[in-house]
């Protein structure tokens, strides 16, 4: 709520409470207030009927916040603007963008989201087919992610890898499977990093368009990570951080 105030104060439509604002929730109905959004503020049968409709009237009991929003979603950009900012030099230490190769799970690419917008990640680039929605969930996980980090939505990732080299990038796939290390890649080189399905990993033919596939070695006989706890080490790699 409080990111898209401050990124897109427009798209904000009401923002609402379900008890008397307090503390930093108060400093936010003055920002909503300022801004000429409507703010409202439940009483108890209120918040006990918007607890209802959050659960869509099934009997589990699901946790409802202090307050939320009316927002309207975020638009994809195309990916001519997502790589507008990426360098003629291929030797530019810091600069990553994302690509998410058809994962499903919306709290992963909330995750991600979220930590893309901690490292400073200048875009993702999201599948479109057998891929999860940029939902609710995905807004709610990524914890103002999605405010702060640009995304494209393609049908044909084939395409946004063609498109991203024309633009200078390097493309790095990350895979379990892989011989190269993650600490033997060149940091100083511009990347797209790319993550795969939860359970397949990159498909091939993405694969094959990569100029470099890297490993998180593993310690132990466990041997993969969940996608959203690899892009958060992978992107700390690659920023340099």
């Amino acid at each position: 709520m409080q990111a898209a105030l401050s990124h897109r104060p427009s798209a904000v439509k009401e923002v609402q409470f379900y008890s008397p604002p307090k503390g930093v929730w108060e400093r936010i109905a003055d920002q909503a207030r300022q801004l000429k959004i409507p703010v409202r503020i439940h009483n108890q049968k209120e918040k006990q009927d918007a607890k209802r409709a959050h659960r869509g009237g099934k009997a589990k009991q699901e946790r409802i916040g202090h307050a939320s929003a009316k927002v309207e979603p975020k638009s994809p950009i195309p990916l001519e603007k997502l790589f507008a900012s990426a360098p003629e030099s291929d030797k530019q230490e810091g600069q990553l963008w994302i690509g998410l190769d058809t994962l499903q799970d919306p709290h992963n690419v909330g995750a991600i989201f979220r930590t893309a917008a901690f490292f400073g990640v200048r875009g993702i680039v999201v599948t479109k087919n057998q891929s999860a929605p940029i939902n609710s969930t995905v807004y709610d996980i990524a914890a103002g992610g999605l405010e702060s980090v640009p995304f494209a939505i393609e049908t044909n990732m084939h395409r946004s890898l063609k498109f991203a080299k024309r633009a200078g990038l390097w493309i790095l796939g990350s895979s379990e499977h892989a011989e190269k290390s993650i600490w033997e890649v060149d940091r100083r080189r511009p990347w797209l990093l790319l993550l795969g399905n939860e359970q397949k990993g990159l498909r091939q033919l993405t694969m094959k368009n990569c100029d470099e596939l890297a490993i998180i070695p593993s310690h132990s006989e466990v041997k993969s990570l969940n996608v959203s706890v690899a892009a958060g080490i992978l992107s700390s790699i690659l920023v340099g951080r």
